[in-house]
């Protein structure tokens, strides 16, 4: 039988848990209907929940301006696809190598793993690497390789994971069977891994998505604006919102105003639309993920 105070302490925490999913979801909301706002009545009176004139005009500007705007967002499908992938792959590979605690030269290349989350080059040292050394501005490694090496956290994820899931019994196994590591690593290791493989993958693959400072840093207006993501565009609108009024004279025969204002709110939505759509689908992976690979192997 439920006590009184269990009753209490379970009230209490249903009313933390949704008063926390309110001030989440909050943004958001006021985010979409924002977009949804007239660029008139949101100029003089604010962003509200409730406004009193509403208008498509934010959107018909990303119509209208779907050749750029569906450009930066296949350049974000791809420069993410990829980046994650790469990143998966490099991920997984360095913590399992990391798991082989009989090899000595692993403990010095961990010290570098833990080393490189405390300490960086800067920004010019990188700056000066891949543009002067790699030659990367203006192409599409500038949006991708930058990323690969900035996951230690995800390696130590995928690490205590490998060593706090995987019986070594499996992997004795397979070498008794005659497999090698790579085999072993690909034919055993990995089909246990989906649920820290998911969450990785979910974190870089925000991480890409949301990424506008690679495009900042390594692509110029003359040889890499076809190179810009949907991030990317979002930071030149919000620094500079004359490029919408340079393109005002588009919409001289729609009869509607610039939404200079909303379209802000607008394109913020269209970017992070593909991800409020999948997320739920790997919400189970990821919150498994992050438990088991959070446990000190």
């Amino acid at each position: 039988m439920k006590t009184k105070e269990f009753r209490i302490t379970q009230f209490i925490a249903h009313f933390v848990c949704i008063l926390g999913v309110i001030l989440v979801l909050f943004p958001f909301v006021l985010m979409i209907i924002a977009s949804f706002t007239d660029n008139t009545w949101a100029t003089t009176n604010g962003f509200s929940l409730f406004p009193k004139a509403w208008s498509l005009d934010a959107y018909k500007y990303i119509w209208l301006e779907k050749s750029t705007i569906g450009h930066a967002y296949l350049m974000t499908i791809i420069v993410t696809a990829v980046g994650t992938a790469l990143s998966i792959v490099i991920t997984t590979l360095f913590a399992y190598a990391l798991c082989q605690d009989h090899i000595p030269a692993m403990r010095v290349f961990g010290f570098m793993l833990i080393f490189t989350m405390l300490f960086n080059g800067g920004l010019v040292a990188t700056y000066y690497s891949y543009v002067n050394i790699f030659h990367m501005r203006n192409t599409i490694w500038a949006l991708i390789f930058p990323g690969l090496f900035m996951g230690a956290f995800n390696v130590i994820l995928v690490r205590n994971y490998f060593k706090s899931s995987i019986p070594p019994s499996l992997i004795e196994a397979a070498y008794l069977d005659g497999a090698g590591e790579f085999k072993t690593f690909i034919g055993v290791v990995m089909p246990l891994s989906k649920p820290i493989v998911a969450t990785i993958g979910l974190m870089t693959g925000l991480s890409y998505w949301n990424d506008w400072q690679n495009g900042l840093y390594y692509l110029t207006p003359r040889g890499g604006s076809g190179l810009y993501t949907i991030q990317v565009v979002l930071n030149n609108i919000n620094e500079n919102i004359q490029l919408l009024q340079q393109n005002a004279s588009k919409m001289a025969g729609l009869n509607i105003s610039l939404p200079s204002t909303t379209i802000r709110m607008a394109i913020a939505f269209v970017g992070i639309l593909p991800i409020l759509l999948i997320y739920p689908y790997f919400q189970k992976y990821f919150i498994k993920g992050i438990t088991l690979g959070g446990v000190k192997g």
